[in-house]
């Protein structure tokens, strides 16, 4: 058995301010969204539908989307149905296919909200960095996950 190939100290410091800085960007982004009622889950799911053609997708293309189970995107999804964000439909050509589709409640809640989570998204992520960092970011992250999808899809 081939000895683990551990770490440098450079590579565990770089790995846990990731995990970190991760984690605590979630929290705090989910903190301040929990004023308007939305998750940062739920907001995702806005984002999601509110970009789509009629406002709509495919419960399995938003679980992709969204890198969450289908039972989790589901339960998740039932809930926003039930405060009147999203409701679904059944796909015409497809029986077995169900669509999550974006309300005018949903619409509505998706335009008031953005302004205040983008100006958190800037506020505690993109001003913290300078115009060179956000662009070495980018393409630090690209790479990840472009090799994190394909093993997703091999699945």
């Amino acid at each position: 058995m081939e000895a683990p190939h551990w770490l440098t100290p450079q590579e565990q410091r770089a790995w846990r301010a990731h995990l970190a800085a991760h984690r605590l960007l979630f929290h705090q982004l989910d903190r301040e969204l929990q004023g308007t009622g939305l998750s940062l889950n739920d907001y995702e799911i806005l984002v999601n539908l509110s970009e789509s053609p009629d406002r709509r997708m495919r419960m399995s293309e938003l679980a992709d989307a969204t890198i969450q189970s289908r039972s989790r995107l589901s339960h998740q999804i039932s809930r926003m149905e039930a405060a009147g964000l999203v409701t679904r439909q059944d796909c015409e050509d497809d029986r077995r296919g169900t669509f999550a589709v974006l309300t005018d409640q949903g619409w509505e809640t998706i335009q008031r909200v953005a302004p205040d989570h983008v100006a958190s998204v800037r506020r505690h992520f993109i001003d913290q960095m300078t115009p060179e960092q956000v662009s070495a970011l980018e393409q630090i992250y690209t790479p990840i996950v472009d090799h994190l999808q394909a093993l997703r899809s091999i699945r």
